[in-house]
């Protein structure tokens, strides 16, 4: 463990964390960081909510019977599970929290465009997670999260509208924050900081903007007019009263689809910046990264109906759909490439956030892998609604998004709290993390292929031993998720103070105090160099101060 150390300057120094310590002074804040704290805290109530749904997902489908929990119960645990995890910890997670905390700092700003637009898409996320919430507790949904119709449309479902609303809240959360990115990332770059000498982080953050800006409205509007056909019995979705049901899927896959590059395009961002610091070089093709980020995010809307292949769409237009599918691995590709060829003859350590890097490739990989699979027409026919596109989705939301976000809290966890945490309990939570999620997901391939389909309450017993082995990995993935929460708690009291740089890591973010101040720079910074400059570091990890970004 860490020892303890005490520094009395440390804990003198005003910080954005001790400029005030009442209520008000958070719930009221329009400080960037404080509001990414919010966030942090929030997310990690959502996920526990969701997390606990899914646990008891694993322990009913130990056995093929299904005896411990009934269907309907089974099913409004999945749309639990579903909801919650999608809508209010996977889309926000890296964007609304390391998102908000880093973006004014890489920029070298004092604060986003608009912070009361800032504090107002934390009301509104709360606001839509306590009607989503309500929802659930006042009796659940059994529409899975998709909200597909006839199930979302029909009336037996009295709590739907309910939990649409609270979605929409959040969508505009989405869009609120997206819109001051992109603002911020224009406009207020300090001197120097030109386009191709941004953090690739900036990059990503970018194009997720960019994204959340213009799906995002689109989902509204869909799950909007569910609503209004529930109300008003006017035939939109639901084929009894004449509605059409694909129509419903086009529009909720053209967000959907996007929206998860909303999800995975932020763990992008730092896994480039995690790569290129404990490589100690230059991020290999710095262009060929961030104009990827760019083509994912395009190519992201262009993509919806390979959900879709067996919904009735046309052979041509599967055909088509399939070709984009292809498409969108490619610049998928070039990340992972340069990624790798960024550790080439470069001087890895594999410190804790190097771990969850290493782990983000792997499982990226295999998502990405499977994801082509189901793209090719043949194999997404026997394929679809299986348990192999449960095991596809999960390697790349949960094995890869939450890889990327945990390495990215225990590299930016200094800068945060400005307490380091402890590295052996941290390797070990990823390596818990990484097994733990292997043995979870991948027998789920191996069923879904031999045909099990998902969303069932009960299954064959020919696969029980597929479905024991992902229970038992589940239950160390548990372990590994909770891990962190522990020491991170533990750190902020006993942890070792960690200075303003213990990465040794080029950057604007690492050139403030840590935690930083209330306004970030004493003075406004100058950059003068690429944003990885470690080729011109001295062997002590200190940038010479003519090479340096100046404040």
């Amino acid at each position: 463990m860490t020892s303890v150390i005490y520094d009395p300057i440390y804990e003198a120094r005003p910080t954005y964390l001790n400029i005030a310590h009442t209520v008000r002074s958070w719930l009221l804040t329009k400080d960037h960081k404080r509001i990414a704290i919010l966030y942090i805290i929030s997310i990690t109530l959502f996920f526990m909510i969701g997390g606990g749904a899914a646990t008891l997902i694993r322990i009913n489908l130990v056995t093929p019977d299904g005896v411990f929990v009934d269907q309907e119960t089974y099913n409004r645990l999945f749309t639990i599970h579903g909801v919650v995890m999608v809508f209010f910890f996977l889309v926000p997670s890296i964007p609304a929290t390391l998102g908000n905390f880093l973006i004014p700092l890489m920029v070298g700003a004092r604060d986003l465009a608009f912070p009361k637009i800032n504090l107002a898409s934390w009301y509104m996320f709360m606001g839509g997670g306590a009607l989503a919430l309500s929802a659930i507790f006042m009796g659940g949904m059994d529409t899975g999260w998709t909200f597909y119709t006839p199930y979302s449309s029909a009336f037996g479902n009295s709590h739907v509208a309910l939990a649409i609303a609270g979605i929409f809240l959040a969508g505009f959360s989405s869009i609120f924050t997206g819109f001051n990115f992109i603002v911020t990332i224009h406009k207020m770059r300090c001197p120097g900081l030109t386009w191709f000498r941004l953090p690739l982080f900036c990059w990503s953050m970018y194009a997720t903007s960019l994204i959340m800006v213009l799906a995002t409205p689109v989902l509204a509007i869909t799950l909007t007019l569910v609503a209004i056909e529930r109300l008003t019995g006017v035939g939109i979705y639901d084929p009894a009263i004449g509605g059409d049901p694909v129509l419903f899927q086009h529009m909720f896959w053209f967000y959907s689809h996007p929206a998860v590059y909303i999800m995975i395009l932020p763990g992008m961002g730092v896994i480039s910046e995690l790569m290129t610091c404990f490589s100690r070089k230059r991020v290999f093709g710095y262009t060929f990264v961030a104009f990827a980020s760019l083509a994912i995010a395009m190519l992201g809307f262009l993509v919806w109906a390979h959900h879709m292949f067996d919904a009735g769409i046309s052979l041509y237009s599967g055909l088509v759909f399939s070709m984009l599918s292809f498409m969108v691995a490619v610049p998928s590709a070039i990340k992972v490439f340069n990624w790798t060829a960024t550790m080439y003859k470069g001087s890895v350590s594999l410190d804790t956030p190097m771990l969850y890097a290493l782990g983000f490739i792997g499982l990226f990989t295999i998502g990405g892998l499977t994801g082509v699979m189901l793209a090719t027409l043949g194999l997404d026919m026997h394929m679809h609604d299986t348990y192999f596109v449960i095991a596809h989705f999960h390697y790349i939301m949960v094995g890869g998004m939450v890889m990327a976000y945990l390495g990215g809290m225990h590299f930016w966890w200094p800068k945060i709290s400005g307490r380091m945490y402890p590295e052996w309990w941290g390797r070990i939570s990823a390596i818990l993390i990484f097994l733990g999620f292997n043995l979870t997901f991948f027998p789920q391939f191996i069923a879904g292929y031999l045909g099990m389909p998902r969303r069932y309450h009960s299954y064959p017993p020919e696969l029980q031993v597929y479905n024991v082995l992902s229970s038992a990995g589940a239950s160390i993935l548990a372990v590994g998720y909770l891990l962190p929460l522990a020491y991170f708690l533990w750190s902020l009291k006993y942890g070792k103070v960690a200075g303003p740089n213990p990465w040794r890591a080029t950057g604007l973010e690492w050139q403030t105090s840590s935690p930083p101040p209330k306004d970030n720079f004493e003075k406004t910074p100058i950059v003068d160099q690429e944003a990885y400059a470690y080729h011109l570091m001295a062997p002590t990890g200190h940038v010479p101060e003519e090479a340096a970004a100046t404040g």
